[in-house]
């Protein structure tokens, strides 16, 4: 509802006003270093430099691939380093013994411990593992939070759902085409990527002549956010945003949450996906912001 609070926002043509290891193919101009998230087992990808640095959290299923679309967005919009890990259990990530939204935000926490400011956008379970970074039990000083496409409500039958699905086997396929297409179920990018795209590769893995999806499917038991929780906990200021059409939540659902609400018109869960250039709105404050508190040189 436009009308109930100053929470709700909507972002239209290009900015935001504000209301209160593994196998897979790196794009190009995707740098490898050493980094601490090396240590922890996680495929980073990683762009520009100096502060503040940017962390991009995908959703359950995908991996850093999805904000390929961003890097060329991102040298001129963004004013320091950005990162975009694969979650642990995803991509080129190593797996985890278990999942919890603290567990996956401690392994992530490795790349941004050195002291320099961060700011994270993260989407759907990605969001709510920038949540928990935020929360100051990890050594990252998290400036700035949104969430994207956050699922807040969920049903007794979707959790059960979901832990059956942590309990199943690896499915093995006997072509990349079939591996591909429920890499792109799962992840929700059916219809927005091909099935020949880097992105795709990136979430898969193939041994002996067969083919499978790189993810954990222990990562499904990582249950439902507590978000009232997690935004008492928060540090840094939080924007929850979401596409217009976005059937995992709604603006009503949000707007509950007592904090600012985004939305961006005609998009729907994989927004970022979707449309990088509205997409990428969202930073445009926070950027604004971290760069008016940068010291001169």
């Amino acid at each position: 509802m436009q009308s109930c609070t100053a929470a709700r926002t909507t972002v239209a043509r290009g900015r935001t006003r504000w209301a209160g290891g593994l196998p897979g193919r790196a794009g190009p101009g995707v740098r490898r270093g050493r980094l601490r998230g090396m240590d922890a087992g996680l495929r980073v990808r990683q762009g520009g430099s100096g502060e503040p640095v940017l962390l991009l959290l995908h959703g359950l299923g995908a991996t850093g691939a999805v904000w390929d679309g961003w890097r060329p967005l991102l040298a001129r919009r963004w004013p320091g380093r950005w990162l975009a890990p694969d979650l642990p259990g995803h991509g080129g990530s190593r797996p985890l013994p278990g999942y919890t939204f603290d567990t996956l935000a401690a392994a992530v926490a490795s790349l941004a411990s050195g002291g320099a400011r961060v700011a994270v956008l993260g989407h759907s379970l990605g969001g709510v593992v920038a949540l928990a970074l935020a929360s100051g039990r990890f050594p990252v000083p998290v400036q700035a939070v949104i969430g994207l496409g956050i699922k807040v409500s969920w049903t007794q039958e979707e959790l059960d759902r979901a832990q059956a699905a942590a309990r199943r086997p690896v499915a093995w396929f006997g072509s990349r085409d079939e591996a591909a297409a429920r890499y792109l179920r799962i992840s929700g990018l059916a219809g927005l990527l091909a099935a020949d795209a880097p992105a795709v590769d990136a979430g898969l893995r193939q041994e002996h002549g067969r083919w499978r999806l790189a993810m954990d499917p222990g990562a499904f038991a990582v249950g439902a956010p507590d978000m009232a929780q997690l935004l008492a906990r928060s540090r840094a200021p939080v924007i929850l945003a979401r596409g217009e059409h976005d059937a995992m939540n709604t603006s009503e659902q949000l707007a509950r949450l007592g904090v600012p609400v985004v939305t961006l018109p005609g998009l729907g869960h994989n927004a970022h996906v979707e449309s990088p250039e509205l997409s990428i709105a969202l930073l445009d404050p926070m950027g604004d912001t971290r760069r008016a508190g940068q010291r001169p040189a």
